[in-house]
């Protein structure tokens, strides 16, 4: 396969070694973005797996097979790691396209709600049938990453989510969960910045 793989193709050949090993997944950041808002450019592909351990080598192998080189004892070290948030970083040898694996830990109260209110989406060729963050989950971890970086693309895709699926979000969980992990002062700064870009 050549470089000129699109991002998308890409996209496609990491959930198919995920789906080949039968694996919960759901697709998170920009690319979440093709279920809910507006897209923007990207070339990271950002996903949270639930790997059980005696799928460790299993998975390894298939990304192998499709050009993506992880070793075992790394999928394995992410998996176990005490503190953090390191995405296994999973990277097209023929591309260079990156794909973000967040292996879900059991201690992460918060990604395993996620992963029991994933939505699927038909997000059209090549990608499909896939599994995605509700819109209200994306929001609440753009909101966690925006208080870490004040990147002004959160800002954009969250006013992209309100425009377009604003109907699709649940405020109760949204509002809970912001304050559970204690972002409401960030999440406060945030949405006044969305406002002023929604009413411009």
């Amino acid at each position: 396969m050549g470089n000129d793989i699109s991002i998308l193709a890409f996209a496609r050949l990491v959930l198919d070694a995920i789906e080949a090993m039968q694996l919960e997944y759901m697709i998170g950041g920009s690319f979440a973005l093709y279920a809910w808002g507006d897209v923007r450019t990207t070339r990271d592909f950002d996903l949270v797996v639930h790997l059980p351990g005696q799928k460790i080598t299993g998975l390894s192998q298939e990304l192998a097979a499709r050009r993506m080189l992880v070793p075992p004892e790394i999928l394995l070290d992410l998996l176990i790691q005490p503190e953090g948030d390191l995405p296994v970083n999973a990277i097209h040898l023929d591309s260079g396209y990156k794909a973000e694996l967040f292996l879900l830990r059991p201690d992460d109260a918060f990604r395993t709600i996620c992963l029991a209110r994933r939505r699927q989406v038909d997000l059209g060729e090549p990608l499909g049938m896939v599994f995605v963050h509700a819109p209200d989950d994306l929001i609440i971890n753009k909101v966690k990453y925006y208080g870490l970086n004040r990147q002004t693309k959160h800002v954009r895709d969250i006013a992209s989510i309100f425009a377009v699926s604003g109907d699709q979000i649940d405020w109760v969980h949204l509002s809970k969960w912001i304050r559970q992990l204690d972002l409401v002062d960030v999440w406060l700064e945030l949405k006044h910045e969305v406002d002023k870009l929604l009413n411009q």
